[in-house]
């Protein structure tokens, strides 16, 4: 067999067949895993909402709705709601992009919340998901526990070396509360 000689001509067919190839693979990978990745978002947000709010016997992904821009899912019994399940997000985290899953009762106290994207210091800001952190705003109303960190004059304990998103949690939190307020009590 021939050496190929190394020229200019020979490399540029080279790396182009060899970018032809890789930009093909690529594709192919996107193709085949584009649907299992969009079902397990889904899931997960279902997931989120069965854990927010108390048990429902309704689907509420299929009553979602919206309020001040955000998605608000009622979960019934018997077509009385028990909650509502709110998906929020913030920009303002440490490191950016937050979004979580607020359940907001009947009389607009916060339930719990979960925590579905989030890209925070591992080990300091991703604390806003332990019990510490989180249980401080179970059966809170907004109207009267203020929404903002202590250190801020308000009454949430932040996460140790973490106010950044402590603070992006709570404004998260009160958009939430707020767009539940002004058409959540569908």
């Amino acid at each position: 067999m021939a050496k190929i000689k190394s020229n200019i001509k020979n490399m540029v067919l080279s790396l182009s067949a060899v970018s032809v190839a890789m930009g093909a693979a690529l594709g192919f990978v996107y193709v085949k895993t584009k649907e299992p990745i969009e079902k397990a978002k889904i899931q997960k947000e279902i997931d989120a909402i069965s854990t927010v709010v108390p048990k429902f016997d309704n689907n509420p992904k299929a009553e979602q709705y919206t309020s001040e821009g955000l998605a608000l899912y009622p979960a019934k019994v018997n077509g009385q709601i028990v909650g509502t399940a709110i998906k929020t997000t913030t920009e303002k985290g440490f490191s950016g992009h937050i979004a979580i899953m607020v359940g907001m009762l009947p009389d607009g106290t916060i339930n719990t919340f979960t925590v579905l994207d989030q890209k925070e210091t591992p080990g300091l800001g991703t604390k806003m998901s332990e019990p510490k952190f989180k249980d401080q705003f179970s059966k809170k109303n907004p109207s009267e526990f203020k929404l903002i960190v202590k250190k801020d004059g308000g009454d949430v304990d932040a996460i140790t070396a973490s106010t950044i998103t402590s603070r992006a949690v709570c404004e998260a939190l009160q958009k939430a509360a707020d767009a539940y307020q002004k058409g959540g009590k569908k």
